[in-house]
């Protein structure tokens, strides 16, 4: 399980596949992370927060780097139907995934075959 951190993995696909490795047959991998949500107006939110409201707090909290890392990693991380696929070529069946918060949040499980 890693909860908002698949995203800083170096290299997705491997961290994806040791995870996988480690985890008994028929056990389960759980992926949380913060996605991009599609339907307006929750998107038009999401983009002027992560954007602009989120890199200016961090200049306000004297680390400007650490906030626009945070919006810049979330937008090059795949989409939910994208770490579906990944989670499937790291080696694990039924996969399915919910979105919570608006779509800003997605939680994904797939289980180790075996």
């Amino acid at each position: 399980t890693v909860g908002f951190g698949a995203r800083n993995f170096a290299d997705l696909g491997r961290g994806l596949a040791e995870m996988t490795r480690v985890v008994r047959p028929g056990g389960r991998v759980v992926v949380l992370e913060i996605t991009t949500p599609k339907r307006p107006p929750l998107s038009w939110f999401f983009s002027v927060w992560f954007d602009r409201v989120v890199p200016a707090i961090g200049r306000l909290a004297g680390d400007p780097d650490a906030y626009t890392y945070l919006p810049a990693s979330v937008r090059r991380f795949p989409g939910p139907e994208e770490l579906g696929a990944e989670l499937e070529r790291a080696g694990l069946e039924r996969i399915r995934w919910v979105l919570t918060a608006g779509g800003i949040i997605a939680l994904h499980v797939g289980t180790v075959r075996g």
